[in-house]
């Protein structure tokens, strides 16, 4: 197997019950990326991701320019591994 790019984001705010979950399951579908997201027990929103960069990087960018209004801060990481997701989906 081939490594492929990754993205992890934690987003802060007011990011549970606003529909952030479904909002980018409704993205993801528009980009080349597989992975999830789900809510946190501490009222964050956790999203993984994996792709090429440049999807993953777009993707990223149409998730915080969709919910632009509820988010109040973001912390990623990133970088390269074997992929682990087909289709992205809600958890």
């Amino acid at each position: 197997m081939s490594e492929t790019g990754y993205l992890h984001n934690i987003y802060s705010g007011r990011v549970q019950g606003v529909g952030f979950r479904y909002q980018t399951l409704h993205v993801a579908r528009g980009y080349d990326v597989a992975g999830y997201v789900r809510n946190l027990p501490d009222g964050r929103v956790e999203m993984e991701a994996e792709g090429g960069a440049a999807e993953l990087a777009a993707f990223a960018k149409a998730v915080a320019e969709r919910m632009a209004g509820f988010i109040r801060g973001v912390e990623t990481a990133s970088g390269t591994r074997e992929p682990s997701f087909k289709g992205f989906s809600i958890r």
